[in-house]
């Protein structure tokens, strides 16, 4: 299966995708979106490739594309619920 992502972000080399997944609760079906972030470059020999591991300035970089992935996660399940928005205790 070849599933595009339903959004993606991008600073500099780093991209954020939002990938749509069906998930079972209580026996009703639900879209849950999670996030796969990666850096492109190319190798020795002019290839792109990509990596999932990050220089101390594209830390930066793949935070800001989480945050704009972050955000879009919480438009999406607000348009969904109707404007009800449950709170989840991160700490």
């Amino acid at each position: 299966m070849n599933q595009q992502p339903m959004a993606r972000f991008r600073a500099g080399q780093v991209s954020c995708a939002l990938w749509e997944n069906e998930i079972q609760v209580n026996g009703t079906a639900k879209t849950m979106l999670k996030a796969s972030v990666s850096r492109r470059y190319k190798d020795k020999d002019g290839e792109w490739k990509s990596s999932q591991s990050f220089s101390r300035n594209e830390i930066f970089l793949a935070i800001h594309c989480l945050n704009k992935a972050a955000e879009k996660i919480i438009e999406e399940e607000t348009a969904q619920s109707g404007s009800k928005v449950e709170e989840e205790v991160v700490m």
